[in-house]
């Protein structure tokens, strides 16, 4: 067994919210290359991947109080007004940053946000990437997300530069949700979603993603908002960037 597989191994007891993930080979061939050097662009490509899951009664718990609103509330983890989910929010930045102690060394914490409630905007703000409008020369970063209980979070799968002309000009127009030749952004939204261009992480799961700027060496994952339901969703979401030392 690896140091780092060992150090894996040895993050369960130490965690108040998370447990962390079992991984396969392939996975765990990945999570090195990564460890290694964050911004290696072909390892970019495999991600987003689920690193944790939050426990039952956790997520459970975290879900009820986001049913207690019939708003959106979105708070900076830095500087919020304590409220109901302030101790699961101070759980989670500490599992998370245990995890990416483990897996990237060289992260530390940039910046963080959360929101929970009952989300009801029928579209969605369009396909997007997380950014560090901090540092404009950041290339890649690493960002953890999770969704609780309902509303998981779609992501442009693979390599980004192997996707044909069609693809890349609905991609475009999902990223301004508007239509494109092949049909309104719904149609497209669907199409890609049909074709697995368009993945869907799972809720109640830590994902490691990829946040910064432009750069042609790295790839910055691409990502858009699950469609609530007529009448909308109860829901809570996490994210937690890292900048790299």
């Amino acid at each position: 067994m690896t140091g780092l597989r060992q150090d894996w191994a040895a993050l369960l007891p130490h965690l108040k919210l998370l447990e962390p993930l079992t991984f396969t080979p392939a996975e765990w061939a990945l999570l090195e290359r990564l460890h290694k050097s964050f911004n290696d662009r072909n390892a970019h490509t495999h991600l987003p991947l689920p690193i944790a899951r939050f426990r039952d009664d956790a997520a459970r718990a975290i879900h009820d109080q986001a049913r207690q609103l019939d708003d959106v509330r979105t708070e900076s983890a830095a500087d919020a007004t304590p409220d109901a989910l302030t101790p699961y929010v101070h759980a989670f930045n500490d599992d998370v940053d245990a995890l990416m102690r483990v897996l990237v060394p060289s992260a530390r914490y940039r910046k963080g946000h959360y929101a929970w409630g009952r989300f009801t905007v029928p579209t969605p703000h369009g396909l997007h990437t997380d950014h560090s409008a901090e540092d404009p020369h950041a290339t890649g970063e690493p960002i953890c997300i999770a969704r609780i209980a309902t509303l998981g979070t779609h992501y442009v799968a693979g390599d980004t530069r192997t996707q044909d002309a069609a693809t890349q000009r609905k991609l475009t127009a999902l990223r301004h949700w508007t239509a494109a030749p092949e049909g309104s952004p719904e149609d497209v939204f669907d199409d890609l979603l049909k074709r697995g261009t368009l993945r869907t992480i799972p809720v109640d799961h830590v994902v490691l993603m990829v946040a910064g700027n432009a750069s042609p060496d790295v790839q910055i994952t691409q990502h858009i908002a699950a469609r609530p339901p007529d009448g909308g969703a109860h829901s809570a979401f996490f994210q937690r960037q890292y900048r790299l030392t």
